[in-house]
């Protein structure tokens, strides 16, 4: 019999890390979920994260970083997440500076440990908030470093030209359940439905032409 391949999942609990472990689980990767605590002003992304991961009986493990020296309306408990326009140009004030690569990082640390041959990473570069660690330019360049540490460990990232709307509608075949996943950049009892992560889930439901369980 086959062992199963190994992948590293950076899990969050939103729509797309969710997605992107459903797919891995799908092409039948032994997965283990990397989740980050790095000081959100919020809990709800990483309890969501918690309860995804053990209904589908995957290891996970918590990592927890301390970046006091972020100016983002993320970590920063003086200042609150704006309204932004979705698709802007500019990068946006939710950006958190090198959390990817931090988190990925880790990944390839952990990866390394179990032998794993991917890590899985949920990102996309159309409907997006203009982060410069979510582009194929960022992705080829991290690819390059696991080349260049002579490691055969591939950084997936499926969902890099997708827009949400086939994310979702895929998500949606794999019976991944959106209902349990939180994408707000705030920790109100229910998603603000203003912030930049809200308008880009909505405007994917939206175009799937389907009801975001989440909302019921």
């Amino acid at each position: 019999m086959t062992k199963a391949r190994k992948a590293m999942i950076l899990f969050s609990g939103g729509l797309d890390s969710t997605t992107v472990l459903y797919y891995a689980m799908y092409k039948r990767y032994n997965c283990t979920c990397l989740l980050f605590d790095y000081g959100q002003k919020h809990k709800k992304e990483l309890r969501s994260a918690i309860k995804i991961v053990k209904s589908v009986n995957a290891k996970h493990s918590i990592v927890r970083i301390s970046l006091p020296w972020s100016k983002d309306v993320l970590t920063n408990k003086d200042k609150k997440v704006p309204v932004h326009r979705i698709l802007s140009k500019s990068i946006p004030s939710t950006y958190v500076p090198g959390r990817n690569t931090l988190f990925l990082s880790y990944a390839l640390s952990y990866a390394q440990a179990i032998n794993a041959e991917a890590i899985f990473i949920g990102v996309n570069a159309v409907d997006f908030s203009n982060y410069p660690d979510c582009t194929p330019d960022f992705i080829k360049a991290y690819n390059n470093v696991l080349k260049a540490l002579k490691t055969k460990i591939l950084l997936q990232t499926p969902f890099l030209k997708m827009n949400k709307a086939q994310i979702i509608k895929l998500g949606t075949k794999l019976k991944v359940p959106y209902e349990h996943t939180w994408t707000c950049y705030n920790g109100y009892d229910k998603p603000c439905m203003e912030c930049d992560s809200c308008r880009l889930r909505a405007k994917g439901f939206k175009e799937a032409k389907l009801t975001d369980p989440a909302l019921a």
